[in-house]
């Protein structure tokens, strides 16, 4: 079938966002608050990858209502989903696979005390934020990905292009072709979440992180248990560190969060600067669940959902610029999570709120765009984010247990306010080291009892794609898999992903590298940690990928 006469329609719009998480979902929401206060008209869209708001959403998730409390003051009577009041923090630091410390509350790090905060479902929260959204007048439109930039003439940026459909694998179009349909708005705002596909696309064109250090990312791999109603304990929050990373000569941290209805998430954070290439983030969890203080919780429960994501953790130090002609980076994209309180939903709603705000002068009054990060530099998340910028940096400079003291003296007695900024610039896919040159790493086999194997994990995830469509993880050369990842790193890809896409095949004879695509949950780890930059992860059709049920 030809395309080639075939015109994408499109659609005239005032904004248009890309993405239905916490920030695009707020922008949305403060938009239309703002255009009903000063009564004017304004049309505002919504595009989703996912099947629905709320498919492709993870996280662990405590959460800080601070950003809440700003964009709907009355959100309990509303129905929020902020169900489980935080009743008690606990801090452990794993010494083996056996003993663990449990640190007295006043050794806490200030971000990881949680008075005031609550365990939710990401997920829920956001389905609850496009419900507000579709009520003050906002058009959603899940299952249709932004797969293109449109620009002007002279640079600026149109709008998007949503994906094509009925593509078979070999690039061919098939009876069932569609050409996708293109948004052109006055501001486009990308909210994609971390390593947005189009996202690292305007960074780089831009050159938006010119005067900023690299970007930092870290996989979390999420699964919600429900345990036994006599060792659940609403509202406990538990975060940890140590074993295993420390065993593995990688850095990161672990949770588990007893959340309403006898369920509890379970998670391990692990940072992609690892060097080990034997690492691998998934297995990581899976023998982290045998640690008798996590045991405790989850033996004789179930299993009820698994996930994964990466996470974007560079935090001010690598924040790139946000403001381009025509557009805004917000949430993830713009890199304005703050990591080191375990938990960013808060600060993402809230560069979603400025940004509305600044994009709301730049309509009614022209204001320059510009205004954006002005807004940003005088609110409380550029302070948060100023006083943990040390965070990850110091991690990885000095591990688990000196970072953690740095921090903790940064944080708990000088209040973030050290007059100098620790520098990190080394890019993470630049860290492994060859294969020959690591300790190798004895993962224990899964028990299917407490520890799962990826197939049976990627399952509880609902993940689906179309199976004859174009391979959305693309390959820049084929010969470097084998000749450089298999070689020289053993084939890292097979471990850094959680999800059993990439296979290497004939390892003895022929090496070639399978890429199993239809079991990918979209968490872009490939795209950050392939040693080569040899991976590119695109949009693959609309609904395509994990379906999550209240994660």
């Amino acid at each position: 079938m030809s395309t080639d006469q075939i015109e994408r329609e499109s659609m005239e719009v005032d904004v248009v966002i890309i993405g239905a998480g916490p920030a695009g979902l707020s922008a949305a929401c403060r938009l239309m608050q703002l255009a009903q206060e000063k009564e004017q008209e304004l049309s505002v869209v919504v595009l989703e990858k996912g099947s629905e708001v709320g498919a492709h959403i993870l996280s662990g998730a405590v959460f800080e209502p601070r950003a809440m409390d700003e964009l709907f003051p009355d959100w309990k009577e509303m129905g929020a989903p902020l169900n489980t009041a935080v009743t008690e923090d606990q801090v452990l630091m794993f010494r083996n696979a056996d003993k663990a410390i449990h640190m007295p509350h006043w050794m806490h790090p200030k971000p990881m005390r949680n008075d005031g905060n609550y365990i939710v479902s990401l997920g829920e929260v956001v389905r609850w934020l496009g419900e507000q959204a579709e009520s003050l007048g906002v058009e959603i439109f899940p299952g249709f990905p932004a797969s293109e930039v449109l620009f002007n003439e002279d640079g600026t940026i149109k709008g998007v292009a949503t994906g094509e459909m009925g593509r078979g694998k070999d690039g061919e179009a098939k009876n069932s072709y569609e050409p996708g349909m293109e948004l052109h708005a006055r501001v486009t705002l990308f909210a994609e979440g971390c390593r947005g596909h189009l996202g690292k696309q305007l960074i780089d064109h831009f050159h938006l992180d010119a005067d900023c250090e690299s970007q930092h990312y870290a996989i979390g791999i999420k699964e919600l248990w429900k345990i036994n109603k006599s060792k659940h304990k609403p509202g406990l929050v538990l975060h940890g560190a140590g074993w295993p990373h420390k065993e593995s000569g990688s850095t990161g941290g672990s949770f588990l969060y007893h959340l309403g209805d006898d369920l509890v998430s379970i998670g391990m954070i692990t940072d992609l600067s690892y060097s080990n290439s034997h690492v691998s983030p998934f297995d990581e969890l899976q023998r982290f669940k045998h640690h008798p203080e996590i045991k405790q919780y989850l033996e004789g429960g179930e299993r009820l959902t698994y996930g994964a994501r990466a996470i974007t953790k560079g935090g001010l130090n690598a924040l790139p610029k946000m403001v381009m002609p025509g557009g805004l980076l917000i949430g993830c994209d713009a890199g304005t999570l703050n990591f080191s309180k375990i938990k960013g939903s808060h600060t993402a709603m809230k560069s979603g709120m400025l940004a509305a705000e600044a994009v709301f002068e730049n309509l009614v009054n022209n204001a320059d765009l510009a205004g954006y990060e002005q807004r940003f530099k005088h609110s409380w998340l550029h302070d948060e984010l100023h006083k943990s910028r040390n965070f990850g940096a110091a991690i990885h400079k000095f591990g688990t247990w000196l970072g953690g003291t740095w921090n903790y003296i940064e944080q708990n007695i000088l209040g973030g306010k050290l007059p100098f900024t620790l520098s990190d610039p080394k890019p993470d896919h630049e860290t492994l080291k060859p294969i020959a040159e690591c300790q190798p790493i004895d993962y224990p086999k899964p028990d299917g009892i407490l520890s799962f194997d990826k197939t049976s994990s990627v399952f509880l995830s609902n993940t689906y794609h179309e199976d004859d469509q174009p391979v959305h993880l693309r390959l820049g050369e084929e010969s470097r898999a084998v000749e450089i990842n298999f070689r020289r790193y053993g084939g890292p890809e097979e471990r850094f992903c959680p999800a059993g896409v990439y296979e290497y095949v004939n390892k003895e004879e022929r090496p070639e590298l399978h890429i199993n695509a239809q079991n990918c949950v979209h968490c872009k780890t490939c795209d950050i940690k392939d040693p080569t930059k040899n991976i590119t992860w695109v949009t693959p059709e609309g609904t395509g990928g994990p379906n999550y049920a209240n994660m």
